[in-house]
């Protein structure tokens, strides 16, 4: 594999392509008019424009990006995440045009796509799953007698769906018709399926997943966990790795089972098998993602691995040259997405300029970044300007690295996520470890935040006023 393009944009795009090109591999960039001048156009050997800014009319055209491909002698396309990336259509055309896809075969992303077929696959390995239906509703008569049977709370989830959309908790049976048609609508509308399933809803969940990759040969391992609970609307904000939670037979227990689920699916590459853990520590089986995770670096720093560099291994047929008995966990690496998010105003979408854009440097500080000063924030994008990483050799260590790194992060001209995880790193759930997915929900209000603001403030205009003081009294001094 001589040249590969990056069918993708920002962060993840300048990640493949550092690999990449340390791999001696010539990379391609496609880019939207939207991104004429992005980074990550700039750091590829070549760069194609393949249309206009919205992504359907650019980063989501296959047949465009194959095109491409093929005229510049491209050997394989990695898909980074989001976009086509979990599109077994896309996958499929790539094979078809003898092109290679850095990613599992199109039958492993259309199963575990769909959340129904995925629980079915995987069904014969003894798999703990969260009680519920293994096919889709549509009657809310079915609906209610389900959820009667499995006990309320449930958990209404869109089968084709995934990032929260089409979820909806119900509490008592009197709201379910409502909350029925509220997640058909969204399935419909997000993912153009209005298949739902229902299940017991889990109380006080935290979400961990296992990172596993196989090969073309039968080799299948794993890289132990992340854990994921830090999230804002189903959406995950702070990650880290190892969990504070997990035991050492916990982790194999799961390690096994998420290998197990790759099996299901004769799965090769990166991918990533989601657990929920409950509060007594069962696991169930959520959903596997066939494709790099946005937080796969947090795995990368504990066990030593580059992710990227394996993923272009095996797509090249390369059996892997690790074991598992070779992976050992070392150290703790924690993640903030940085977003363009106004934690202040329920995180929505903060648009602007980059009047500051300043990356915080130093030892054990992993800045995966997409975004240069002067910049202006698309909106036609996921707001994520880049992935703030922090690596220690304990939990501790990682989480006060993250507040300094965060404290040396300057931006200016739009609001980010970056007040909100130095809220996450200085509360006391969790600096215990003691919190799950309602850790939002528990813990933050944007009110806390601005009084975070104020003594912050008040500190700083003390220490001012000394300074000034004494600068006061030098300049007294006879001399």
């Amino acid at each position: 594999m001589k040249k590969i393009l990056i069918a993708n944009r920002g962060e993840i795009a300048i990640r493949v392509m550092q690999t990449a090109k340390k791999m001696g591999i010539k990379t391609v960039a496609v880019f939207s008019e939207a991104d004429r001048n992005a980074p990550h156009v700039k750091f590829a050997d070549e760069a194609v424009c393949i249309g206009p800014a919205p992504s359907n009319q650019s980063y989501l055209l296959g047949d465009k990006i194959i095109e491409v491909a093929k005229s510049l002698n491209v050997n394989g396309i990695h898909p980074g995440y989001g976009f086509l990336s979990e599109n077994s259509k896309f996958a499929e055309l790539c094979e078809a045009n003898h092109v290679i896809f850095i990613g599992p075969k199109s039958k492993a992303i259309e199963m575990m796509g769909d959340k129904l077929a995925a629980k079915d696959a995987v069904k014969d390995y003894n798999i703990p799953m969260v009680p519920g239906v293994d096919h889709a509703v549509t009657d809310t008569k079915e609906a209610i007698e389900i959820a009667k049977s499995i006990g309320f709370p449930i958990l209404i989830k869109a089968a084709a769906g995934g990032g929260g959309k089409g979820m909806r908790i119900v509490e008592k049976e009197e709201d379910l018709e409502q909350q029925m048609k509220r997640a058909i609508s969204e399935a419909v509308s997000a993912f153009g399926d209005g298949s739902v399933f229902i299940e017991k809803y889990v109380k006080s969940p935290r979400h961990i997943e296992i990172q596993v990759m196989a090969d073309s040969h039968g080799n299948f391992l794993h890289l132990f966990e992340r854990e994921c609970s830090v999230q804002r609307r189903h959406q995950k904000v702070v990650e880290e790795a190892p969990s504070a939670v997990l035991t050492p037979d916990l982790r194999e227990r799961m390690g096994q089972a998420a290998i197990d689920v790759a099996k299901a699916c004769d799965y090769i590459g990166a991918g990533t098998v989601e657990f929920l853990l409950d509060a007594d520590h069962n696991f169930y089986f959520l959903e596997m993602n066939t494709r790099l995770q946005v937080e796969h670096p947090v795995s990368e720093l504990i066990s030593g691995v580059d992710l990227v560099e394996l993923q272009i291994k095996v797509a090249r047929g390369e059996a892997l040259e690790i074991t598992q008995e070779d992976l050992k966990i070392k150290g703790h690496a924690l993640e903030l997405r940085v977003y363009a998010e106004d934690p202040m105003n329920d995180f929505l979408p903060s648009v602007g300029n980059l009047e500051v854009y300043q990356l915080p440097v130093g030892k054990n500080i992993r800045v995966d970044n997409g975004f240069e000063e002067g910049m202006d924030i698309p909106i036609y994008y996921d707001p994520m300007l880049s992935k703030l990483i922090t690596y220690g050799n304990t939990r501790a260590e990682a989480i006060e690295l993250m507040i300094k790194a965060i404290d040396n992060y300057k931006v200016k001209g739009v609001e980010t996520t970056l007040p909100f995880g130095r809220f996450v790193c200085e509360h006391e759930a969790f600096r215990s470890g003691n919190f799950d997915t309602h850790f939002v929900k528990k813990y933050y209000s944007p009110s806390l935040l601005e009084a975070q603001y104020k003594a912050e403030a008040e500190i700083a205009a003390q220490i001012a006023l000394k300074v000034y003081l004494e600068e006061q009294k030098l300049l007294r001094l006879p001399n």
